[in-house]
């Protein structure tokens, strides 16, 4: 697993300590993502498929799709493939908003399936376990965070195994 850097974090850092505008965070950027390769012979469509079975196996609903790179090879621009997927347990996220309406954005769950500059696909999610710790969630709470953490976990290994 190989982590790469998230802007969303430090944002969400910035908005919520006036301090951290002047000067940004303290912290390891590369921490904030866990980045995994598809594995050879794993095709990107074969990925995205994968990952869809495997969320509807787990009862984690698609509730989102944008396919990035045709929105900008619209612009007139080139672009290695980007698509970035949604999926929520609605139960779970209305839990976690009731706790704290900041929660909310962190919602739904997103993986992104790209190309680096090389052609080789990664997916690339938010690495949850900064949020769970410091989330300061009650104990029942907590075990569905952590529940929605192995279950993304899950469809990305899904996706980067070509497990159909």
């Amino acid at each position: 697993m190989r982590l790469i850097p998230s802007l969303c974090l430090w944002l969400a850092l910035a908005l919520t300590a006036p301090a951290a505008l002047a000067e940004p965070p303290h912290l390891n950027i590369d921490d904030t993502v866990i980045r995994m390769p598809l594995a050879d012979g794993v095709s990107m469509d074969d990925a995205v498929d994968s990952m869809k079975l495997r969320a509807n196996a787990l009862n984690f609903k698609l509730v989102a799709y944008l396919p990035l790179y045709k929105e900008v090879e619209a612009m007139g621009l080139k672009s290695p493939r980007v698509e970035i997927f949604q999926f929520c347990d609605a139960g779970i996220a209305s839990q976690m908003i009731a706790q704290n309406i900041n929660f909310s954005a962190y919602l739904p769950c997103r993986i992104t399936l790209i190309q680096d500059k090389q052609g080789k696909a990664w997916l690339v999610t938010m690495n949850l376990d900064m949020f769970i710790k410091a989330a300061k969630l009650p104990p029942a709470l907590q075990a569905k965070a952590i529940k929605v953490r192995d279950t993304l976990q899950s469809i990305m290994e899904a996706g980067a195994n070509g497990d159909l």
